[in-house]
C-alpha cells in the first residue's frame, strides 16, 4: 500500500515517518542506510515521501517503493547447532574421569570451593561490622 509520509526523526535504529493520516511509521535501520540522503533531506526541509507502508508487523514499517530493505534479511550465517552430542559425551568422559582425582577423605570439590566461599564472606562481613 503506497502512503505519503514526512520524517520527522532520523536516529541510529532507523527514522520515524509521520503519515498523511496522522498516525506513526518506522523505517528499518537497513532501510534508512540504503536512502540516507532521501531521509535526511525529507526529515530537514519537512517535504513528503511516497513511501511503501506494510502493517503485517506489530508496528508499521514503511520504506521507499522499489527498496528490498524493507524485506526480512536471509540469515548469513548457519544457525548454530545447541546441541553437539560428540560434545556432550566427552565432556561427560572428562567429568567421569575428573571424579577419581577428588580424594575419598575431604569434601566434593564444588562443595569445598563454596565452604571457602562462605569462610572468605564471613571474613569480609567481620571486616565491615561496626564497632
Amino acid at each position: 500500500m503506497t502512503v505519503t509520509g514526512t520524517v520527522i526523526n532520523v536516529h541510529h535504529h532507523g527514522a520515524t515517518v509521520r503519515l498523511a493520516d496522522g498516525s506513526l511509521a518506522a523505517v528499518s535501520a537497513r532501510e534508512l542506510a540504503a536512502h540516507r540522503p532521501a531521509y535526511v533531506a525529507s526529515c530537514a526541509r519537512r517535504t513528503p515521501l511516497d513511501l511503501v507502508l506494510d502493517r503485517r508487523a506489530r508496528h508499521p514499517v514503511v520504506a521507499l517503493p522499489g527498496s528490498s530493505a524493507g524485506a526480512p534479511a536471509a540469515p548469513e550465517t548457519p544457525v548454530p547447532r545447541l546441541v553437539d552430542p560428540a560434545f556432550e559425551r566427552r565432556i561427560g568422559e572428562y567429568l567421569r574421569a575428573s571424579q577419581e582425582w577428588a580424594p575419598a577423605d575431604r569434601p566434593e570439590p564444588a562443595e569445598r570451593h563454596f565452604i571457602r566461599k562462605k569462610r572468605r564472606a564471613a571474613l569480609f562481613e567481620a571486616r565491615n561490622a561496626s564497632t
